[in-house]
């Protein structure tokens, strides 16, 4: 079972679903039982889920992009992927 410092430093791994089921699953059962944990989950999920509303309705700033294509040079693929 997990503890809470595990937990802790995982928690922004387990939010992007990139844990192995046992981890998952171990991350899962402490969240269970350990209430300060839960609500340190509850917090960044929340977090997440703003965040994301917010970036999805602002427009870039004008020249943003072309900084950013600058910054990544040949690994920016010119469609906002990076790769």
């Amino acid at each position: 079972m997990a503890d809470c410092e595990e937990t802790l430093r995982e928690l922004e791994t387990y939010l992007d679903h990139e844990l192995d089921a046992p981890a998952r699953d171990a991350i899962q059962a402490h969240l269970t039982g350990c209430m300060d944990c839960l609500q340190a989950f509850d917090f960044h999920a929340e977090l997440r889920t703003v965040i994301s509303a917010k970036c999805q309705s602002d427009e870039l700033p004008a020249g943003l992009m072309a900084k950013i294509e600058r910054c990544f040079g040949e690994d920016f693929d010119g469609d906002g992927r990076i790769g």
